[in-house]
């Protein structure tokens, strides 16, 4: 028999983080917990405003699958048992790791993959002030940096970039608009940026309003986010998208995860695994699909006042395991 619990819990930022639709200053993640005999697994989600939810509409969700779960509702099972979105990427991430634990394994040794000693990962830098921004850039690759990932709106794009690059000559920089840059020349910007030696443009316009996408050139590869949310959505960003970003939190889990890496490889899309703010719980399980990926931003952890344990080491701009 297995029981089920979960909580929300409220983690302090270090700092304010500040993207095109506003900035957060704590974030509100939910555990969920299984217990099966003497083992124990949890997982993680960061319920997102931006995709309608909240901390409790989704314990509203899991409180309604608790009686499957605590029926053995399996991890096969669940992937049409509940949406894709946080909720349902908590609790299987908790159910991988409750699986693992069973067979006196970790996710690893489970997924029969290498463990890696670390991972390259991008630090962000918030939205701010051009000179903040560019200070940001350097206090981050002197303390080992090495891809960037610059939060943008509308305002002085090319002049914040610019000043980042002044200040990070040999960082690899990616720019993530968040969706913001709807009406723009975007032509011109993504000329501008590759002169800037961008190496990737993560979601210029609107989901479900990227069409000029396909009448733009892309001298920089563009990556679908708020556009990609699970399998079924790839086929249909071919056309407008190089790259998508796979979030455990948007997919539904590590479950639908791996199987969006498999489908991105079917139709030529390159793949970048990113995340919500939230701990080392929540980025753990998120490695064996950044293994797979050609740019990684797992950088959560760093922007709370307090991680979760086990934390996982961030230094030198990679996480190590």
């Amino acid at each position: 028999m297995i029981q089920m619990t979960f909580q929300a819990v409220e983690l302090p930022l270090a700092k304010p983080f500040a993207i095109s639709r506003g900035t957060r200053t704590a974030v509100t993640v939910v555990r969920v917990s299984l217990t099966e005999g003497e083992f124990t697994a949890v997982g993680e989600c960061t319920p997102t405003a931006h995709y309608q939810e909240s901390p409790q509409s989704v314990c509203g969700q899991l409180e309604l699958i608790r009686p499957q779960v605590e029926q053995g509702l399996s991890r096969e099972a669940l992937q049409q048992a509940l949406p894709a979105g946080s909720a349902r990427n908590a609790l299987d991430c908790a159910m991988w790791r409750l699986d693992a634990a069973k067979q006196g394994k970790d996710l690893w040794q489970l997924l029969d993959m290498p463990k890696p000693v670390s991972v390259i990962t991008a630090e962000t830098l918030s939205l701010d002030l051009l000179e903040n921004m560019a200070n940001a850039a350097a206090v981050a690759v002197a303390g080992g940096a090495q891809l960037l990932k610059i939060k943008l709106d509308r305002e002085q794009i090319i002049e914040k970039v610019a000043a980042i690059r002044a200040a990070a000559p040999q960082a690899t920089l990616v720019v993530d608009a968040n969706e913001a840059w709807s009406g723009l020349d975007l032509g011109s910007l993504f000329q501008a940026l590759y002169e800037l030696n961008v190496a990737m443009i993560e979601q210029p316009l609107p989901a479900g309003n990227d069409n000029d996408l396909v009448r733009s050139l892309h001298p920089v590869p563009v990556c679908a986010d708020e556009s990609c949310h699970e399998r079924g959505d790839i086929e249909g960003l071919r056309d407008r998208y190089e790259m998508i970003n796979i979030k455990l939190d948007k997919c539904g889990g590590l479950t639908e995860a791996l199987a969006m890496t498999e489908v991105a490889r079917q139709f030529g899309l390159r793949i970048m695994v990113g995340c919500m703010l939230g701990s080392s719980l929540a980025m753990e399980a998120a490695l064996p699909v950044a293994v797979q990926a050609e740019r990684v931003d797992l950088d959560g952890p760093i922007w709370l006042a307090q991680d979760a344990e086990p934390a996982l080491r961030y230094e030198n701009g990679e996480v190590w395991l």
